[in-house]
């Protein structure tokens, strides 16, 4: 049934402030399920879904799926219509509260359909949780797909967060007319396969999503000068940015994932501020 039919039923209409476009095309939605790679034994996380047309092919196909949404509105036709999938577990939540670690162990998998203004916060939260997923596989728009595969001269704070914890890929575009309501700009899927283990231990982390932070708080500056926020004298920045080989006339967007670990152990070797 067609997600306006469906919502009819119900006497419901999209929340536009939760950026609800609902993906209907039938094909499509099998092969996200086919990106992520699922095992019968796998746990499935599935963020946002809408009205279950998703969690229907998940089901068929895991162990598990946790289907977590927000819309409190949703949730009689969640249960309606996964009456009879018995693998499905509805939780009515902001994925961004929820403790993970009551719900899934390390190695799960997350599927998901995000707004835009979710990605970021979103991939953040779940990639730096106390549980690690295994994989990643969520449906954007094209034009935040292009920024998380970015290589660097085009980086940003989104692709070196992202690109820390996992390979990132492309997968396929999905047309605006696949969803309802129809949204103004085409979709993409990526897919996220995770790092087994850390990059850096847990301080060097830290270390490392702080430097970020501060490198593209002013992204037109040089990175000396972005990193005077540190409190270090120049004399010391320019040491930690030398033994980092790395020219601090740059801005943050031209550097690689190893150049910001680098840079970061560079600063764990020699953190007194003097």
């Amino acid at each position: 049934m067609h997600p306006k039919a469906t919502l009819n039923q119900y006497g419901l209409s999209p929340k536009k402030a939760l950026g609800q476009n609902f993906l209907y095309d039938d094909q499509i939605l099998a092969q996200i399920t086919t990106a992520a790679e699922i095992n019968p034994d796998d746990v499935v996380l599935e963020i946002g879904p809408g009205i279950g047309a998703l969690t229907k092919h998940l089901s068929v196909v895991s162990g598990k799926v946790i289907a977590v949404e927000i819309d409190g509105r949703l949730m009689p036709i969640l249960e309606d219509q996964l009456d009879s999938y018995k693998n499905v577990e509805i939780v009515q939540a902001d994925i961004l509260k929820l403790p993970l670690r009551v719900y899934v162990a390390d190695g799960f998998k997350v599927v998901a359909n995000i707004p835009y203004y979710m990605t970021g916060i979103l991939l953040r939260h779940i990639l730096s949780g106390d549980r690690r997923p295994s994989m990643v596989v969520i449906t954007i728009q094209r034009q935040v797909a292009d920024r998380l595969t970015a290589k660097p001269g085009q980086m940003s704070l989104l692709s070196t967060t992202a690109q820390y914890y996992g390979d990132i890929e492309v997968l396929f575009g999905i047309k605006a007319g696949s969803f309802w309501p129809r949204p103004e700009v085409d979709s993409a899927v990526v897919r996220i396969r995770i790092h087994p283990g850390p990059l850096l231990n847990k301080d060097e982390e830290e270390s490392f999503f702080r430097l970020v932070k501060i490198g593209y708080s002013q992204k037109r500056k040089q990175l000396q000068k972005n990193f005077r926020a540190l409190g270090y004298p120049s004399s010391k920045l320019y040491k930690i940015l030398s033994e980092a080989n790395i020219d601090g006339r740059r801005r943050a967007q031209s550097l690689s994932i190893e150049e910001w670990m680098e840079l970061t152990r560079a600063l764990s070797r020699d953190i007194s501020p003097t």
